[in-house]
C-alpha cells in the first residue's frame, strides 16, 4: 500500500509532505511498497494509531467484566476511533475478582492479532493501593496498603500485561521499600493520592516515575503547598497522564501543564468509561452507578466526576481545537509518548520504518477521522 499526498507525521515531531509505503502482507511499514493499492491522502494529516493507556470501557464493556466479549467489544470500538493499541485500567476491587480480570485480558491478548481490533498490549492498575480521601469514583471498600508480593501476584496473573500500577504514598508507611522492590517489573505511578510535595518526592526519589491523571484526584498546586502536580514538575525523568475531554481539567490548566512539563512527558489519555459511544443515560461502575449527559459523567451519589466518555481520538482533537495545544504535541502525547511510557516504541507509537503499519488520516480542517489503517490494512 502506498499513502500518497497527505502530511505525514515524523519521528522528529513534525509534518511532512510525502508518500507513506507500508507492506500490507507483514504490517508494518516499510520503504518500498509490495503491492499497487494506493491510498490517496489529500487534505489529510497522517498520525500514527493512537495508544491510550488509561480508559476503563466503551460501549457498555469494561475492562473489569473480566470476559473476552468485553474486551472484543472494547477492542473494535477503539480500532475505528483510531486507537489501535490500548492499555485499559483496572479499578479497585477485591484480590481474587482482580486477578480473574488480569489473566482474562492475559488470553484476550495471547490470542491471534485481528487487523479490525485495537490490540491489548498492556494494563494500568489505577487500585487498590489508593487513597481513600482522593478515591474518586473507586470503590474504597477494596482499598488496601501495597504489598510487592501481591503486585508480583498481578503481573503474573496478567501474564506480563501489568505495565504501571499506583500508589498513594502517604496511605503506605514503608512505601519506599515497596518501590524499591517492584519498580523493575512494573512502573509505579502516583495514583488518587493527597501526598504532599516532600512525600512526592520522596516516592519519585524512590523510582516512582508516573503520575496518573494530572490535577485530578491528587493534592493541587498552590504556592505554598505545590503538592503532587509540584513534585512531578520537578522530577524531569515524571511522566503524567492528562484528560483532555473538557470537563476533567480546565483548558488554561492543560495549556499549564504543556507549559510545565513540555509535551516529551505528557500522555494524553481518555480514562473512559463503558459509557463511552452510548449517550446519555445510567450505568454502573465499579458498584456504583454513574449518570452521563452530553460528555459528563458523575457518581449519582455524590456527584464527582467518574471518568470521561470520550474517545482519545476525542480527546486529541479537543485539545487542539478547543485548547490550543499545536497539532504536534498533541500527536506526540497520544502515540510516541504512552508508547515509551509502557515500553512498546520499538514495535509502535511512530511512523517508522519495520513498525506496525497503524496509521490515522485526519481531515486538516476539523480533525475529522477520514480512515483508519490497522496492520496494514485500512478498516475505516
Amino acid at each position: 500500500m502506498k499513502i500518497q499526498n497527505g502530511y505525514v507525521y515524523t519521528p522528529d515531531f513534525r509534518f511532512e509532505k510525502k508518500t507513506l509505503t507500508i507492506n500490507s502482507a507483514a504490517g508494518t511499514f516499510e520503504s518500498a511498497a509490495r503491492d499497487e493499492e494506493i491510498l490517496d491522502a489529500s487534505g489529510c494529516y497522517v498520525i500514527p494509531g493512537l495508544i491510550d493507556i488509561h480508559f476503563h470501557g466503551c460501549m457498555g464493556a469494561d475492562v473489569c467484566d473480566g470476559t473476552l466479549q468485553s474486551l472484543e467489544t472494547i477492542a473494535a470500538y477503539e480500532a475505528q476511533e483510531g486507537v489501535t493499541s490500548v492499555c485499559p485500567a483496572t479499578l479497585t476491587l477485591p484480590e481474587e475478582e482482580l486477578l480473574e480480570i488480569l489473566a482474562c485480558a492475559a488470553a484476550f491478548a495471547s490470542g491471534e492479532r485481528d487487523a479490525g481490533r485495537a490490540d491489548l498490549i498492556g494494563l494500568n492498575m489505577e487500585g487498590p493501593f489508593i487513597s481513600r480521601s482522593k478515591k474518586g469514583a473507586q470503590n474504597g471498600r477494596y482499598i488496601r496498603p501495597c504489598s510487592a508480593d501481591l503486585c508480583r501476584s498481578f503481573v503474573k496473573a496478567s501474564g506480563g500485561l501489568v505495565k504501571i500500577i499506583g500508589l498513594a504514598p502517604e496511605e503506605n508507611p514503608g512505601f519506599e521499600e515497596y518501590i524499591a522492590e517492584v519498580k523493575d517489573s512494573v512502573r509505579v505511578s502516583l495514583a488518587h493520592t493527597d501526598a504532599d510535595y516532600d512525600m512526592a518526592m520522596a516516592a519519585f526519589a524512590a523510582g516512582a516515575s508516573h503520575a496518573v491523571h494530572l490535577f485530578n484526584a491528587m493534592s493541587g498546586l498552590s504556592h505554598r503547598a505545590p503538592g503532587v502536580v509540584g513534585a512531578v514538575r520537578d522530577c524531569r525523568n515524571v511522566t503524567a497522564e492528562l484528560i483532555c475531554d473538557g470537563n476533567h481539567v480546565h483548558p488554561a490548566a492543560v495549556r499549564a501543564a504543556f507549559d510545565m512539563l513540555g509535551d516529551e512527558r505528557i500522555v494524553l489519555i481518555s480514562d473512559s468509561l463503558r459509557a463511552c459511544g452510548l449517550g446519555d443515560g445510567k450505568m454502573m461502575l465499579g458498584g456504583q452507578e454513574v449518570e452521563v449527559h452530553g460528555t459528563r459523567a458523575t457518581l449519582t451519589d455524590s456527584g464527582s466526576l467518574a471518568g470521561s466518555v470520550c474517545s482519545l481520538m476525542r480527546c486529541l482533537q479537543t485539545a487542539v481545537l478547543e485548547m490550543h495545544i499545536p497539532l504536534e504535541s498533541a500527536v506526540r502525547c497520544a502515540t510516541l509518548n504512552p508508547a515509551r511510557v509502557i515500553g512498546a516504541q520499538e514495535t509502535v507509537g511512530s511512523i517508522e520504518e519495520g513498525k506496525r503499519a497503524n496509521a490515522v488520516l485526519l481531515d486538516e480542517r476539523d480533525l475529522h477521522v477520514c480512515a483508519v489503517i490497522k496492520d496494514g490494512i485500512r478498516i475505516r
